[in-house]
């Protein structure tokens, strides 16, 4: 199942400047989800982060993980209407540098859930098929 950011909106609360998929190219609900970030010059941390060195700042990478793995677990029956938080980032590691023009592959496959509770283990890839970061993200599900 592909969506489109209108149809990603309808599933999560974020919102421009804070949206940081743009398509999800792959969904299984509660299972995993594989989404893409179009990194643009025009971002607006690329002003101070940093100036003549454009870099996305790692926060932000695992904030889009954190996106496509709130897709998964949100686009559930049962979880529709609500939003998740993060519990915990575990394991984080950034191994690339993601720059304007680099297109992000964001990938999270659910892999523990226990009530509202869950652990997702995500990872992105730039187009060249190196890893720009990992991290198992814990994340909490309410209203």
């Amino acid at each position: 199942m592909k969506l489109n950011t209108k149809e990603i909106m309808e599933i999560i609360p974020h919102r421009q400047p804070f949206l940081l998929i743009d398509t999800v190219e792959e969904l299984e609900p509660g299972v995993r989800a594989v989404a893409k970030k179009c990194v643009s010059y025009n971002e607006p941390y690329f002003a101070g982060h940093f100036p003549g060195e454009p870099v996305m700042p790692g926060v932000l990478i695992i904030e889009a993980l954190a996106q496509t793995g709130a897709v998964a677990i949100l686009s559930k029956p049962e979880n529709k209407g609500k939003i998740a938080f993060f519990g915990a980032i575990n394991s984080a590691k950034f191994k690339t540098k993601v720059v304007p023009g680099d297109v992000l592959t964001l990938e999270v496959e659910i892999i523990k859930e226990k009530g509202p509770m869950g652990v997702g283990k995500a990872k992105a890839v730039n187009q060249d098929g190196k890893v720009a970061a990992l991290a198992e993200l814990t994340f909490a599900v309410g209203e």
